[in-house]
């Protein structure tokens, strides 16, 4: 018994399940992937901006240390105890002092005896200096810590909704999850962990403490599983497509079987041709019998329309390859080369080429040609000139030559012109077919022309702190890096100011952060407007800032410190809420290469922050020069 064939109306049904339902489904699976990745994002998003928060915290313990250092290091007794050598008197007065100011202190005396309070073995953020006499003496230094590694997890954790792990040099010191104490925690940000049956993803940060030692504050965000409840929904969504999916396919394949059926018809009128070249045919359905009937005309129709169909087949493909590829590439210029000699040859123009503005305010120049545009510039000028006054593509035909121009326009804000791209020849105007396909390479090309400034926007933004407009901590020490070595390669000065907004935490909790913000971008003004080309303004780090100064000496740091600092002091900032005005000052560090004790970055750095805290010491709102 012979196997039965299945109708066309069946293979069709058959056909249409495969190519819609199976991508359906592979979809499905790809974004039910995605919901996963998004969770990670999310969290490690999350754990970005707790890390953010954990080193502010950190650096303001710090800061917390060196205020509770100061009573000590001003103590007269202590003093007079160490000078006299009475160590039960020097830990008795240690002990006081450290009580009083509710930190945890170690005083070495000559660099031989060690005094210390209780805690000190747990304490991190902590500041040292050295502790001298009235007469400034050096006696001995004194290392200050107003927290310790318990209390800073335990704070991180309870305002941040992270754990938290404390580490010194490699050892365990705190952990809000008592299992992660002896769990190792790899150091690539992102890494994901396991913990008491539970899954973290971690990232860190690390701090030098003044007896260089290192302590990391690893932070754990906990993986939470997809929920349920959006699981279903998504499952119950796709069956719901694959359900639509089905009913459509019949439909198709019963409306697709007419449409054949009046096929066959007019293929029996044409089945009289000269036709000699048999196709097989299997079956008695409707392909079968249209097969019938097209073979009288096949070998003919093959011949001639074979190798044209093959070329037209690889030219579209290689073009639509060429488009794709544009959304991908970073090279401005070369992209505009490709589509210049692609749509040429697409549309088998004569020439062709591509204008665009190397500035926002600079006129339209030629960038990219092929072939002689000088023999067409006239109709070429004249079809981008519509371009730039209609902000759409144009078609110009001038004493027998034709021209196709496109503007490559940015996707958000479409007036705005990127580049113009321009073909002609001058035997026959552009076909609706030539015109399409311009048109998708033109279109493809502006992706890619937009994603290079998108590229360069991110570039930028790197390297640039996003309140004040001034380089980013980062970028100041690249230019540090580069400008150190030129001046000493050059044999040149360079000079470093620092400076730190006078009582600005005092802004903030008057006024609020608001203003506070509004503070440092006048303060940023000011820096720009004063400096240089050559120099560099940047944000150190909270109210600080600082400005290297290439080619500039100590006294030249100076001068340009006390500049702003006047024109700082000049400001008269509107509050917020319109009663009043607020005043600023700002206290100054200017050093040069040549004042700071080492000849590096670090001790130029180092340099200009010790005298930035002999001015804030001083009374604020000076400037003070590096000794």
């Amino acid at each position: 018994m012979p196997l039965l064939q299945p109708s066309f109306r069946g293979r069709l049904r058959l056909f249409f399940a495969v190519i819609v339902i199976v991508p359906i489904i592979a979809v499905g699976v790809v974004l039910f992937q995605l919901l996963g990745g998004t969770d990670n994002f999310r969290l490690d998003s999350g754990l970005t901006k707790a890390q953010v928060g954990a080193r502010n915290a950190y650096a303001q313990d710090r800061r917390d240390a060196m205020a509770a250092m100061t009573p000590i290091l001003r103590d007269v007794p202590l003093a007079t105890a160490i000078d006299g050598k009475d160590n039960e008197e020097i830990q008795r007065r240690l002990n006081e002092l450290a009580r009083a100011n509710r930190a945890r202190a170690v005083l070495t005396v000559n660099g031989v005896d060690t005094f210390a309070t209780p805690g000190t073995d747990e304490a991190i953020a902590a500041a040292s200096a050295e502790f001298q006499d009235t007469s400034g003496k050096t006696l001995g230094r004194v290392t200050v810590s107003t927290t310790d590694a318990d209390a800073y997890a335990n704070d991180i954790a309870r305002q941040l909704e992270v754990g938290v792990r404390v580490e010194r040099d490699g050892g365990v010191l705190a952990s809000t999850i008592p299992r992660a104490t002896n769990t190792r925690i790899p150091n690539e940000r992102g890494a994901e962990v396991e913990v008491g049956g539970t899954d973290y993803r971690t990232t860190a940060f690390t701090a030098t403490e003044p007896n260089d030692s290192q302590v990391t504050v690893r932070l754990l965000g906990e993986v939470t599983p997809p929920d349920r409840s959006t699981t279903a929904i998504f499952i119950g969504v796709l069956i719901g497509f694959l359900a639509l999916a089905f009913v459509f396919a019949v439909i198709v394949s019963r409306t697709l079987s007419s449409e054949v059926q009046r096929l066959l018809y007019a293929a029996q009128r044409l089945g009289r041709g000269d036709f000699s070249v048999q196709v097989p045919t299997e079956g008695n359905d409707e392909f079968a019998a249209l097969g019938r009937e097209f073979n009288k005309m096949a070998a003919e129709l093959e011949r001639r329309l074979e190798e044209l169909r093959r070329e037209r087949g690889r030219l579209q493909d290689a073009i639509r390859r060429v488009g794709e590829s544009f959304a991908r590439g970073l090279d401005r210029v070369g992209v505009l080369e490709i589509v210049v000699q692609t749509a040429v040859d697409g549309v088998g123009g004569d020439c062709g080429r591509a204008t665009m503005r190397r500035r926002a305010d600079a006129p339209m120049e030629e960038v990219a040609t092929t072939g002689d545009p000088g023999l067409y510039h006239r109709v070429l000028h004249a079809a981008e000139a519509a371009v730039m006054d209609a902000g759409e593509a144009a078609e110009i035909s001038l004493g027998g030559t034709s021209a196709l121009a496109a503007p490559l326009s940015a996707t958000e804000g479409g007036d705005r012109v990127l580049a113009i791209v321009s073909v002609a020849r001058g035997d026959r105007n552009f076909s609706h077919a030539e015109r399409e396909l311009f048109s998708y390479l033109t279109s493809q090309a502006a992706v890619s022309v937009e994603n290079v400034d998108l590229h360069e926007t991110v570039q930028r933004q790197a390297v640039t702190d996003e309140l004040t407009g001034l380089f980013n901590h980062r970028r100041f020490q690249e230019v540090m890096d580069a400008e150190v070595e030129r001046a000493r390669r050059y044999d040149q000065e360079m000079g470093l100011i620092m400076l730190d907004i006078d009582n600005f935490k005092r802004v903030n909790d008057t006024y609020g952060h608001m203003q506070g913000d509004e503070v440092l971008r006048a303060v940023a003004r000011v820096l720009r407007k004063e400096a240089r080309e050559i120099d560099e303004p940047a944000r150190y780090g909270g109210e600080e800032m600082a400005v290297a100064l290439p080619q500039t000496d100590l006294a030249g740091a100076f001068n340009f410190a006390e500049r702003v600092r006047k024109r700082i002091e000049e400001l008269e900032l509107p509050l917020l809420d319109g009663d009043g005005v607020l005043k600023v000052t700002a206290s100054f560090g200017a050093a040069s290469l040549v004042s700071s004790p080492q000849s590096d970055k670090e001790g130029l750095v180092a340099a200009a922050d010790a005298a930035l805290y002999r001015a804030k010491r001083s009374g604020k709102n000076r400037t003070v020069k590096a000794e």
